[in-house]
């Protein structure tokens, strides 16, 4: 009984993680969702199968990959969004109220452009390295 509830619950939650990915507006939310959800539908799959399992393989091997995908999707899904917003490919919704990762950006950029130790060049937004302008390699 308990194993098809979490198979049911796990795969509710995959299943709104796939119409995230289709339905929501931008880039960033898109990821969010399947980050989110899908870490999450796919744990509780891999949980009714290590609860179904009796061998002790398949449970370890259910509780690794449980462990692999909640150390590394978030992390993952972060590292790109930001790739992304960096390099303007994550055009920001119009309804968006609040864009932190802008304020960030221009409350490091004069330290940058001053050339204080162990800064990089800032790029802002939708901006691209030019050839006149040096980038940190």
């Amino acid at each position: 009984m308990i194993v098809n509830i979490l198979l049911l619950v796990g795969a509710l939650f995959v299943l709104v993680a796939a119409l995230g990915v289709l339905r929501l507006p931008d880039l960033l939310m898109r990821m969010h969702a399947a980050t989110k959800a899908g870490t999450l539908g796919a744990g509780l799959l891999l949980i009714a199968i290590a609860v179904s399992s009796p061998e002790t393989s398949v449970v370890a091997r259910a509780v690794a990959t449980i462990v692999f995908l909640l150390l590394t999707a978030p992390i993952a899904a972060h590292l790109i969004a930001r790739a992304a917003y960096y390099t303007g490919e994550a055009a920001l919704w119009e309804h968006t109220c609040v864009d932190e990762l802008a304020a960030a950006i221009e409350e490091r950029a004069p330290a940058a452009e001053s050339g204080a130790p162990g800064q990089g060049t800032v790029l802002r937004p939708t901006e691209a390295p030019s050839a006149d302008r040096p980038t940190d390699a």
